[in-house]
């Protein structure tokens, strides 16, 4: 007789949204749940915000869907009666377990609606990945939202020290365990650094550091501009790539380029950059900054351990948790000097090769599976 497979249900954010960090995330832990011999199931959003407040151009993916996911696009985050709709649908499912992802408290009365629905069937269990409790961009009622959704569910996963700390300030009942964010190695291999360039129509006479990401003002993209105009680095062959997408005031930054006057210095490729051009942009690039003046985790650092592209970064949130310094790259205060220090140290020592190098054996602590069997043993937990 067949055994039946073990059902996980994951509720976030997915495709035909946008490959971003959360979407991509969530895809590849269900391929990770799926090579264990689980049925898998993800529910996303119909709406995930509404075009007011979504700073990007559009929020759903030009790309090919993931192969071989079953993705049902269910949620509407601001419409109440979706959410019991979509509660209903999910608890039927019957699932062993449902894994809610939870990165803003906007999205608390949704998911945690959708969650108390899902455990009236007193079969799935609910266990919260949680990226922040309290976010980087603040707003009113962010701690009485967070509150109602850490009620909804039986425990916790996060991905950052500081934000286990933060979740203990709303809970100590349920349980709850910090691991590290797994390894993104979904992005396809690297490819020769002078093939990437020439895509990027870029000059292979330059090195080049890369910024990747959304740009949201909490990253410190003016701290590495200014880095960018520190006398360290005005004679030296080197180039900033900034790839990404503004979230943020995008006349702010121009305007302070062109006040330090480093247009010769900066690259500016500041559209969405779709998941099959990742591998291009890590590729071309020498050194990964990442100039945060605040965070909790970010995915931007395992897509740099898996092209083992050496990292910069600053001493805020989980960061230096997972960038041993001075081993695969350097961990700075959150100051333009510092950060410029950083970049001049890394170039006039020449330290590609032994950071490269390094990465190769660090990036095998950032397992898929140690990600599951943590969120195993809380399961078994609640």
């Amino acid at each position: 007789m067949e055994i039946a497979k073990k059902k996980v249900v994951i509720i976030g954010s997915a495709y035909p949204l946008r490959g971003g960090g959360i979407a991509t995330f969530n895809e590849r832990l269900a391929y990770a749940y799926q090579e264990r011999g689980y049925e898998v199931q993800i529910v996303t959003f119909s709406l995930q915000y509404p075009s007011l407040l979504f700073p990007g151009k559009t929020q759903l993916s030009e790309e090919e869907p993931p192969k071989g996911l079953q993705i049902s696009v269910l949620i509407n985050s601001i419409n109440p009666f979706n959410w019991i709709k979509t509660g209903r649908i999910i608890k039927k499912m019957q699932a062993d377990l449902a894994i809610v992802r939870y990165w803003i408290p906007f999205m608390s009365p949704c998911l945690g609606t959708i969650s108390r629905i899902v455990r009236r069937n007193k079969k799935t269990k609910v266990v919260a990945i949680v990226d922040n409790m309290i976010p980087h961009e603040k707003r009113p009622f962010d701690h009485l939202l967070s509150k109602y959704f850490t009620k909804s569910v039986d425990g916790f996963v996060t991905m950052s020290k500081k934000v286990l700390e933060d979740l203990k300030t709303f809970t100590t009942q349920k349980p709850m365990q910090y691991t590290l964010h797994p390894l993104y190695d979904n992005f396809g291999r690297k490819i020769d650094k002078e093939v990437a360039l020439k895509e990027l129509k870029l000059s292979s006479d330059y090195q080049y550091l890369l910024f990747f990401g959304f740009i949201r003002d909490y990253k410190g993209l003016d701290l590495l501009l200014d880095a960018m105009a520190n006398p360290l680095l005005k004679d030296m062959p080197v180039k900033l790539i900034i790839a990404g997408e503004f979230y943020a005031n995008k006349e702010k930054y121009l305007q302070q380029i062109a006040d330090l006057h480093i247009a010769d210095k900066i690259v500016l490729h500041t559209e969405f950059i779709p998941n099959t051009k990742v591998s291009t942009y890590f590729s071309a690039a020498d050194l990964i900054v990442q100039p945060y003046k605040s965070a909790t985790q970010s995915g931007v650092t395992q897509v740099a351990y898996h092209f083992e592209k050496p990292i910069i970064t600053t001493n805020v949130g989980a960061l230096a948790e997972i960038v041993p310094d001075g081993k695969v790259g350097y961990v700075v205060a959150p100051e333009s000097e510092a950060i410029a220090k950083a970049i001049y140290r890394f170039f006039s020592e020449n330290q590609y090769q032994n950071f490269h190098l390094a990465m190769r054996e660090e990036k095998k602590k950032f397992d898929w599976n140690v990600m599951i069997d943590v969120i195993s043993e809380i399961e078994k937990n609640c």
